[in-house]
């Protein structure tokens, strides 16, 4: 498969599972690890948007920032799921490929999409059955957003891209209800 080049001032939906879709994350302090190596690695290199990180795969919507060297950016994701892969496999006794392959990536040019991949990542605990209420699921964004508590996302802008926290939450409950109901139908 051939992956898409990341370069600087763009949007990126970043996302990759378990190898043969095992879990990524198998405890509470697993996530929170990743949390900060995401810190460490890819604030450097990229804002982020949104996250949803569930047991076995992730979601990111990102803008890589404007660097003269662009192979940072790939460079700061390598590390830090190259840094995740060894701390999981020498705390768990594994080894081989934690990752089912080189993180995927997609960018976003248009801004109805940019909206509408912020509300698949955070509904996407629901989507998966992890969750029967996104809003109260601890590893994605969402909740940081709507409390606009301190944190490593650019809750500014996209609580203006969506008006105000109020239309952020409504916008939200209402795919919600879209995809509760997409369930309650009888497919024959």
């Amino acid at each position: 498969m051939k992956y898409q080049t990341i370069t600087g001032d763009r949007y990126y939906h970043i996302y990759n599972r378990g190898n043969n879709g095992t879990n990524l994350f198998f405890e509470e302090r697993n996530y929170e690890y990743f949390l900060r190596l995401i810190e460490k690695h890819v604030l450097p290199v990229a804002d982020i948007y949104a996250f949803c990180l569930l047991k076995n795969h992730f979601h990111f919507l990102i803008k890589t920032k404007d660097l003269e060297d662009s192979k940072r950016i790939s460079k700061g994701f390598s590390n830090l799921f190259n840094a995740y892969s060894k701390a999981i496999n020498k705390a768990y006794n594994r080894s081989g490929s934690l990752f089912q392959d080189r993180f995927k990536r997609k960018m976003i040019e248009d801004e109805e999409y940019f909206k509408t991949l912020i509300l698949y990542i955070h509904l996407n605990p629901l989507s998966h059955n992890f969750s029967n209420d996104f809003m109260l699921y601890k590893y994605s964004s969402y909740s940081k957003i709507i409390s606009k508590s301190q944190s490593f996302l650019k809750v500014e802008e996209i609580l203006e891209l969506f008006g105000n926290v109020d239309n952020f939450r409504f916008v939200h409950h209402q795919r919600q209800n879209e995809i509760l109901e997409m369930e309650d139908i009888d497919f024959i």
